[in-house]
């Protein structure tokens, strides 16, 4: 038996640390925890407002933001006991679908794939798990524990991914990049941006505490106030979901720009919008707009490139507070200097 992160899907106040047999899940690589990322999504899965557990199980382990060091691998996986890994979130779906036969998963187009720690798959939140040798990524030991922000990183890695494919349409020579949204996603798109030689720009309501700082040290304008106190973009990266955010970005963007919505919109707000004016100015301007979505092991390979590349000290400044095991449930709790929380399995 080992201990997990787990809850009761649907029910809130159910995260608990909870006894299991070990190790949980499926693969073939035996993996030791060593720590998981929190995110929104954790935090609204314990708030009992989605998730599924198992077929087999009434409860669902937490963590899709893993790392892990290898306990067991077999011969000619490519892995080696003492390696350090992550796992990758989701699953092709059993039928499978055309996108899902070809290794992209990322773009499911039936709905029926399932996510460790998410949908239907306990997740890497436990003191061991096995995941299989095509869903395990090998990262440099070198990055410590900044190697839980690979999952997140391949997130903005496959936005990145297919902004360039976009912009390779024509010559464009983007110049410019906003980024709205100065939480773990933004704060690492806005690092591939950089990375790239852009001149990014990064928008937040947050005056103070660790963000301008970080955004700052990347060598990145910090902006609060709205979008339209921000210059015009090339590619924007939207990473709030704020639904005036998403119409300000879609309106104030340079001719033939791309727009990235990664921010998941929560329903229920009406706003007044003007849609002849909009579609007008996007098929004028030859605009681009897109949603992207988790991310596939292409993306996962590409943001540990990125990490490896980055400053170390400055990764490490994205992670301001480590919890340990026993009082994982203190990471649920958003405390206003959080930008990356990370529990401690070990």
């Amino acid at each position: 038996m080992m201990r997990a992160l787990s809850v009761e899907p649907g029910r809130a106040g159910s995260a608990a640390i909870t006894e299991i047999d070990s190790p949980v899940g499926d693969g073939e690589v035996l993996v030791e925890g060593i720590a998981i990322g929190i995110c929104g999504t954790d935090r609204e899965i314990a708030a009992g407002l989605y998730g599924a557990a198992p077929p087999d199980s009434d409860r669902l382990v937490l963590g899709h933001e893993s790392l892990g060091r290898v306990i067991a691998a077999p011969d000619g996986s490519g892995l080696a006991v003492g390696d350090v890994v992550v796992g990758i979130v989701r699953r092709p779906d059993p039928v499978p679908c055309g996108p899902c036969a070809a290794g992209a998963w990322d773009t499911c187009r039936n709905g029926l794939y399932r996510e460790r720690g998410i949908k239907e798959l306990h997740g890497y939140g436990a003191q061991q798990w096995r995941v299989e040798v095509d869903f395990a990524v090998a990262v440099s030991p070198a990055l410590g524990h900044a190697a839980v922000l690979v999952e997140p990183t391949s997130i903005v890695a496959k936005a990145w991914d297919h902004v360039d494919h976009i912009l390779a349409r024509a010559p464009l020579n983007p110049r410019r990049a906003l980024i709205t949204g100065a939480g773990p996603i933004g704060l690492l798109a806005a690092m591939l941006a950089v990375q790239r030689g852009l001149d990014v720009h990064v928008l937040d309501r947050v005056v103070d505490g660790p963000k301008p700082d970080l955004v700052a040290d990347l060598g990145a304008t910090y902006h609060t106030g709205s979008v339209a106190d921000v210059p015009e973009a090339d590619v924007v990266i939207e990473c709030t979901g704020a639904a005036q955010i998403v119409l300000d970005v879609i309106e104030r963007n340079s001719p033939s720009g791309v727009v990235c919505l990664t921010g998941v919109s929560t329903g229920g707000r009406n706003l007044e919008v003007d849609i002849g004016s909009a579609n007008r100015r996007i098929v004028l301007e030859n605009d681009v707009i897109f949603g992207s979505v988790n991310a596939n092991r292409s993306h996962y390979e590409t943001a540990v490139a990125a990490l490896s590349a980055a400053d170390s000290n400055w990764l490490a400044a994205l992670i301001t507070r480590r919890v340990p095991l026993a009082s994982w449930a203190d990471a649920l709790d958003r405390r206003p200097d959080d930008v990356k929380v990370v529990v401690d399995l070990t």
